[in-house]
């Protein structure tokens, strides 16, 4: 099968799944924002599982995946990044505007933090010097979605956190009347909690954090 062959057979096969009634419930729980085809993640997975393992053979995926990523149908976009996911490790610095055209794209929190936390957070890890490149001007943009996505970008890092970061990105972003930026915040303290709890404390109590922020922050931390 060649490459084109391949999409066209994958979009086909999808169709075919296709499931009214589950994609009505879908678009609802996404506040309307995108119409979907109505197959639920496992069965996704298991659809997609053979195009995902032929699309990692060709060379110029990131075309394949921008036309996945154009379809309108929320699966589409889900399938990309696990394709995407699963392909982390070959990211490089030379992907980080695919990435950032990713994130502003389409944009909702059911990309965008798994492109943050996988994606974008491999990229940085590998090439720090990023950071200061690109990821000033992400925080520095209006938009929350790359906003967003500096504050998650270190989700899975764990020991590696680099703590002076995340909480100056934290600094910077606190006063956000936004609440996907606030629920990030929390969410990422929350995570952060699990390696370091003393550092997050000392954190919060330190700082002026929306109730959100700090409520979801401390979660995870035992009060004596």
């Amino acid at each position: 099968m060649d490459e084109r062959q391949l999409l066209i057979s994958f979009i086909g096969q999808m169709e075919e799944n296709r499931d009214a009634e589950k994609a009505a419930a879908m678009k609802k729980y996404m506040k309307d924002l995108f119409p979907f085809l109505g197959i639920k993640a496992p069965e996704r997975k298991s659809l997609s599982k053979d195009f995902i393992i032929e699309l990692n053979a060709v060379d110029d995926y990131e075309s394949y995946v921008k036309e996945l990523w154009e379809l309108p149908e929320r699966e589409y976009q889900y399938v990309a990044i696990d394709f995407l996911v699963k392909k982390k490790k070959n990211l490089d610095e030379s992907h980080i505007d695919f990435i950032k055209y990713l994130i502003v794209t389409k944009s909702w929190w059911d990309t965008v933090d798994a492109i943050a936390s996988h994606l974008a957070g491999t990229i940085f890890s590998k090439h720090p010097e990023l950071i200061e490149k690109r990821g000033e001007e992400w925080l520095n943009s209006e938009n929350i979605w790359l906003k967003r996505t500096m504050i998650l970008f270190q989700l899975k890092y764990k020991e590696r956190t680099n703590d002076e970061l995340l909480f100056s990105i934290i600094e910077r972003t606190k006063h956000i009347d936004e609440f996907f930026i606030q629920k990030a915040i929390g969410w990422v303290l929350r995570e952060y909690s699990k390696t370091s709890p003393d550092a997050v404390t000392q954190f919060i109590e330190s700082n002026e954090l929306s109730s959100l922020a700090k409520r979801e922050g401390l979660k995870h931390i035992q009060k004596p």
